[in-house]
């Protein structure tokens, strides 16, 4: 058992955590949850060793513990498997689990065929069938997840921390997820798992512990609380309805997309877009989502098909002509594709819009301080200012960011790749509220979401796909998770 009692933490006279509590039993699976910056990551990186706490306790199986690092922290048990992943993609997977513990017969000849074995057991025991000589990289990123527990296995760990596991899973990748995991809970192995997902803590959670603004609320037991309770301790106030109603005018035909295909990607995908219309994008991983946006975007090469906007028919071989056409995308990724996290704020709003801050090709800083300002202000942006380094904000913060930079655009057509992936459940309203004005305004919106309830809260209608493949079309009035679901797994196509 893991207790945390009183614990602060300040940087730079900035308190982070103040006289926060935290339990974790011996076989349970506790949620940690809380708004971005509410402080759940520095609470973990103090018990995982990353940090020194300023003040408080830390006591493992009643023992009082002085974590100087984190070696100290795992030779206590305590494993972190972060949300990016540790694997290195060119070693194999026996390699990457006896990484910094090979076996050696002496020197520095390694026992490879005891490592193998070793590997091949372990993996076994988690019920994943792949060769020990696997290139790592190889990998789907569900299968990597379950090396990075395989290591903390090996490692001989009986707390595992795990940040966001299913952020890039598919559904059947988070069930043999979740499977692993479980079984391994009762064999009294010990879970902390950090996620913005609600459906999921509800589904394999035994007790959630809350965090707001650097302080302890409360903890409950699942079997006892409500997904409303949980939102309320989080946030300090109701939210009420989850969703904002949909209220936009479908208008006229924006983007029409005939029999468009990019190799190795997707094929034949033809599809209408409204103004005023929210359209989601739906399937599983791989199926081709991201791609579809790439290509409209001029990112990716299409190998054939034609796009029309306001029925003509326009060529969109670069990022540099969308944007003409006015087409924005919001990229899945926002910390390697969407943000220069080094940037400020006021820099990476104006990459995308930087006539709007000059005159005669000269920057007016004038001009670029109320243009950042008056989006700042518009989307609710938290920060102490226009000149904040932008990997000093939240992960919702950091989002609002990248959409104010497309805004700024004033584009006609706004491709949304996982709008609100890692974004907590504040953020995330502020955001659906955010896409409910665009679409209000005109806007013609393109979502691509991995987030069934999401996508049934926000979209018009839905298009699914499966393999690349365009499989089926889901009208609001018949849209459930289990259809949507069903197309996705190619159970019907299109006719």
């Amino acid at each position: 058992m893991i207790q945390m009692s009183g614990i602060s933490k300040a940087f730079s006279g900035n308190v982070v955590l103040r006289d926060v509590q935290f339990e974790l039993l011996n076989g349970e699976i506790h949620a940690l949850m809380g708004e971005n910056g509410a402080g759940k990551s520095t609470l973990m990186k103090i018990m995982s060793g990353i940090y020194t706490k300023d003040s408080g306790e830390v006591r493992v199986d009643g023992h009082l513990m002085d974590f100087k690092s984190a070696k100290d922290s795992e030779n206590q048990g305590i494993h972190v498997i972060h949300q990016e992943l540790n694997i290195l993609p060119d070693l194999t997977v026996a390699e990457n689990l006896f990484l910094g513990k090979e076996l050696e017969y002496g020197l520095g000849v390694l026992k490879r065929k005891e490592m193998e074995q070793e590997t091949k057991r372990l993996l076994k025991k988690l019920g994943l069938d792949v060769h020990p000589r696997t290139r790592a990289g190889d990998l789907s990123v569900g299968k990597q997840q379950i090396i990075e527990i395989a290591k903390a296995i090996a490692s001989e760990a009986k707390y595992i921390v795990m940040d966001e596991p299913t952020a890039a899973l598919t559904d059947r990748e988070i069930q043999t997820l979740f499977k692993t995991v479980r079984e391994l809970k009762s064999k009294g192995i010990s879970f902390v798992y950090i996620s913005h997902r609600m459906e999921e803590i509800f589904a394999i959670c035994d007790r959630i512990t809350v965090l707001r603004d650097g302080e302890y609320v409360g903890v409950k037991e699942i079997s006892e609380t409500t997904f409303d309770e949980i939102v309320a301790m989080m946030v300090g106030r109701q939210l009420g309805e989850r969703f904002p109603s949909r209220n936009a005018k479908i208008g006229n035909k924006k983007l029409e997309v005939k029999g468009l295909s990019a190799d190795n990607a997707f094929q034949d995908v033809s599809f209408t877009l409204h103004q005023g219309e929210v359209l989601a994008l739906s399937g599983l991983m791989g199926a081709g989502r991201t791609e579809i946006a790439e290509a409209l975007f001029g990112h990716r090469k299409s190998t054939q098909g034609e796009i029309f906007i306001d029925g003509q028919k326009v060529q969109i071989k670069t990022p540099i002509e969308a944007m003409k056409l006015g087409i924005g995308l919001v990229t899945e990724d926002r910390k390697s594709k969407g943000l220069i996290l080094d940037f400020s704020i006021k820099e990476n709003i104006m990459l995308a819009n930087l006539e709007k801050g000059s005159k005669a090709s000269v920057i007016q800083p004038g001009k670029e301080n109320e243009f950042v300002q008056n989006y700042i202000n518009q989307l609710r942006i938290r920060s102490s200012g226009a000149e904040q380094i932008v990997k000093s904000l939240s992960g919702g913060n950091q989002q609002k960011v990248v959409i104010a930079k497309w805004l700024g655009t004033q584009p006609k057509i706004l491709i949304l790749d996982e709008p609100t992936r890692g974004v907590d459940i504040g953020a995330k309203k502020e955001i659906y509220h955010i896409i409910n004005q665009l679409a209000e305004a005109g806007v013609a919106i393109l979502m691509i979401s991995s987030e069934l309830p999401e996508i049934i809260g926000m979209a018009d209608r839905v298009l699914v796909m499966q393999e690349g493949k365009l499989t089926g079309v889901v009208e609001k009035k018949d849209m459930t998770q289990e259809r949507i679901m069903h197309f996705a797994t190619g159970g019907e196509k299109i006719v």
